[in-house]
């Protein structure tokens, strides 16, 4: 995976007093900043003039040309989450992005976000002692798709066309009316925040716990798994394991020898206790066969898909009508929504890169596993399944519901109140204005450390130099590894063998990062700093600290002393929203809503590099770019027909020359595949409307329709597209109802423009196939820099922010569009 770019990170010298980046081309001679990065190009201004809306809503009269199919919004298809991984509480390093929720109505129970901000622990000594812990992280997060206008319309996410704007439609009331249900705590008198541990966060505090996942049901008596050739009876303890693996053979995980080697050691402890009932042995894992398993769950998932849409209807109506109880809890008098509030279910441990524990046994997790926190006059919920709590506790110093620890590593787990509650709201803004603070102290701070890198006391010169990469590259701080635990590193735990010097003064980092992310970067610090970390190595192997005397909790002590409950990750959440602001601050004013959108990403792209949120290239990205090439291909298509009916109206207009030229990549073979595409889909389209109007008729009671119907139906598409054989080379189209021309000429100038705004999605998706996005919006970017650029814009909040985040930062929409980080 290719590394991270130069870093983005803003000198000193390049702010002003309010937090702006000056123009890069003010003088900035007279900084003491060190050559680190180079300043991020503005983009340039574009030249064309902002148009109107192109949004597609064809009318019946208009329903176009009988050659075409009516596209989808031009939106791009999300990217896939990697596997979700739960964070430890003794883990320094920040939070991560969390799974995008589920496509539901806004204000539905969205997944749980990162946690706040806290005090990083030293590094050398683990406290099992039940404090206020950050939320577990998921892992990066897919660009997720804004939330929908409203009922009836297609939701479009950054690659959509311009909204027109005045337009209210059905979505906009039930926003509203949800809306009402929100606690709007920011507009609450007196002091709303949630301070420090120790400080009581509420007064009564009611729920139904966590819902557990149901028991294992053992799998039909003909499905057994082989051992030599050999069906094995596996009692249903040890058959739930083996299907956990059966179920992943052909993914990669199956392929890697820790994996294997770890299911298969955790198996054999399960098999001791319940061997197979014909007294088989197993004890080579390469005799096992568990492809019987892997084809019957491959059966029921097309069993599934196959339900029909009522089956499925039902079937989420009985999920959501037993999790009912557990989406909201009773806080201070007001209902608010509980976050993860279902308990993981029993499997294999994946883990992220090269984990030394993955393919490890996690373990069912029952009541007796888990610690609830209620209030002292709540009545204590009864457990779904068989069982009674481990504890129940009283304490309001903490905004955690329920809490256990897993087996795989020992983390502490935790149940919070959904991202868009009172508590993690003012928590979330709690974080974001200490960033904000820190820009009072930041320019005091840098020139302490710059003094300090020059300390005859070598811990002095080990801080300062430490402190200079922390802030300049946004390194996480980084603790001290277990040999149980993958080898990723932050700044203080940097081995010799991390860093190269390359002279006069270059300095290359490459070791793997939080989630076994590889972190490469070369850069070019002053020389007191290249001189430090040549000091720092000499005499010390490969293998030794290069920060031996500093470790995080040191580092953040000092760090009290600037300001209060400042610690190294402030700096990576203020690096990245102040680099952020500067970026969108040079916005071109004039331009359409695409290059708009694509400029705020080209924006979220630096901070993301500049904060190391890569992702490895989707497997899917190839496939994806190649049906937006499909699209781009099929719109260039329609212009030519609307071109040749412009033609056959009035042939003076092939002198134009703006009608005249033909498409580019549209040549006869690219016609003639496209064509027959779009007929297949077309008959696929009127088979299901066939199929599903003898369903409705069935239902009521009614006799279907006979086949001769279909095929008639069928025939009609085909007499259709026989006549656009025989259009082509004539340079003439024939539409099945006339246009006048000027109406030819105003569809060529809106096909026009989506053509050019999907080129901007094209370059834009691949421009960010290998950045993870979604972390720095969840995470690090204050939310209000959004807002206030999107009001400031005129660009719809939904085109950035997905339904989750909508959620979860209502306290940040309702800036003006003069607000600054």
């Amino acid at each position: 995976m290719p590394g991270a770019r130069k870093a983005t990170t803003v000198p000193a010298a390049m702010v002003n007093g309010n937090g702006k980046l000056k123009h890069p081309s003010a003088d900035s001679s007279e900084s003491d900043s060190p050559p680190l990065s180079s300043q991020v190009a503005s983009t340039s201004k574009a030249s064309a003039k902002p148009r109107a809306s192109v949004k597609r809503k064809v009318e019946k009269e208009e329903s176009e040309e009988e050659f075409l199919a009516e596209s989808e919004d031009d939106k791009p298809a999300p990217t896939p989450a990697p596997p979700k991984k739960k964070r430890k509480v003794k883990d320094e390093s920040d939070e991560e992005a969390a799974p995008p929720a589920k496509k539901k109505r806004a204000l539905k129970k969205p997944k749980e976000e990162a946690g706040s901000e806290t005090e990083v622990p030293p590094p050398k000594k683990r406290s099992r002692a039940k404090k206020e812990p950050e939320e577990e992280d998921g892992g990066d997060a897919k660009d997720a798709k804004p939330a929908k206008k409203g009922r009836g319309k297609k939701a479009k996410d950054e690659g959509g066309e311009d909204e027109k704007p005045g337009k209210k439609g059905k979505g906009k009331k039930v926003k509203d009316e949800e809306a009402e249900d929100v606690y709007r705590w920011w507009e609450q008198d007196g002091d709303q925040t949630v301070t420090g541990d120790g400080i009581q966060k509420w007064t009564t505090l009611e729920h139904n716990g966590v819902i557990f996942p149901l028991p294992y049901q053992p799998l039909p008596t003909h499905v057994k798994m082989k051992y030599n050739g050999q069906p094995v009876d596996l009692p249903p303890a040890s058959e739930e394991v083996a299907g956990f693996y059966a179920a992943m053979i052909e993914t990669d995980h199956a392929k890697d020898s820790t994996f294997n080697k770890n299911f298969f050691q955790d198996w054999q402890a399960v098999l001791k206790k319940h061997p197979p009932r014909d007294g088989t042995k197993i004890s080579d894992f390469a005799r096992c066969d568990f492809r019987p398993m892997f084809e019957y769950f491959e059966e029921e998932k097309a069993k599934k898909k196959a339900l029909s849409s009522a089956e499925k209807k039902e079937l989420k109506k009985q999920k959501d009508d037993a999790e009912a109880k557990y989406i909201t809890c009773m806080l201070d008098g007001r209902k608010e929504k509980v976050g993860n509030f279902r308990v993981e279910p029993p499997g294999l441990f994946r883990g992220r890169g090269e984990h030394p524990k993955k393919g490890a046994l996690k373990l069912r997790v029952r009541p007796e596993d888990i610690t609830l926190n209620i209030g002292t006059n709540a009545p204590i919920p009864t457990p779904n399944v068989p069982g009674k709590w481990k504890e129940i506790i009283h304490d309001n110093t903490v905004t955690w519901l329920a809490t256990w620890t897993e087996n795989v590593n020992g983390n502490h787990k935790y149940v919070f109140l959904a991202p868009g509650s009172s508590l993690k709201g003012q928590s979330d803004m709690m974080k974001f204005e200490k960033a904000r603070e820190l820009k009072n102290h930041v320019d005091r701070i840098r020139a302490d450390y710059e003094q300090e890198s020059t300390s005859k006391e070598m811990f002095i010169r080990m801080r300062a130099t430490a402190m200079y990469f922390i802030d300049k590259l946004a390194l996480r701080a980084g603790n001290e590894k277990g040999d149980d635990e993958a080898d990723t590193v932050g700044c203080c735990s940097l081995r010799c063998e991390h860093v190269t010097l390359e002279p006069p003064h270059w300095v290359s980092f490459d070791f793997l990062g939080k989630d076994s992310i590889r972190y490469y970067n070369r850069v070019e610090v002053t020389d007191r700093v290249f001189k430090n970390i040549k000091i720092f190595k000499k005499g010390k192997k490969d293998d030794d600290d290069l920060f031996d005397r500093v470790n995080p909790g040191l580092l953040n002590k000092h760090l009290q002393s600037y300001m209060k409950g400042l610690s190294a990750k402030v700096f990576r959440t203020y690096n990245a929203s102040i680099t952020f602001q500067g970026l969108l601050d040079q916005t071109p004013e004039k331009g359409t809503m695409q290059e708009k959108l694509n400029h705020y990403n080209f924006c979220n792209r630096e901070v993301a590099v500049l904060c190391n949120h890569q992702r490895a290239v989707p497997k899917t990205h190839e496939q994806s770019m190649a049906k937006m090439a499909e699209k781009l291909r099929g719109l260039k298509y329609e212009r030519m027909k609307l071109r040749h009916a412009l033609f056959a109206t009035d042939s003076k207009y092939k002198k134009n020359k703006k009608y005249s030229e033909d498409e580019s990549d549209l040549d006869e073979d690219a016609i003639v595949e496209h064509e027959e595409s779009l007929k297949q889909k077309e008959i696929e389209r009127v088979e299901k409307k066939f199929a599903k109007e003898n369903e409705k008729l069935e239902e009521d009671g009614r006799k279907p329709q006979a086949d001769d119907v279909l095929k008639g139906r069928i025939k009609d598409v085909e007499d259709e597209y026989k006549r656009l054989t025989k259009e082509r080379g004539t340079g003439k189209a024939e539409l099945k109802k006339d246009k006048p021309a000027e109406r030819l000429e105003e569809l060529i100038d809106k096909l026009e423009d989506r053509i050019k705004t999907f080129k901007l999605q094209m370059a834009d998706r691949e421009a960010g196939k290998e950045v993870a996005l979604g972390t720095s919006k969840i995470n690090y970017l204050d939310p209000r820099i959004t807002a206030a650029w999107c009001k400031k814009h005129d660009v719809p909040i939904e085109k950035l922010f997905s339904k989750t985040l909508v959620t979860k930062f209502p306290w940040a929409l309702e800036v003006d569009s003069e607000w600054k980080f």
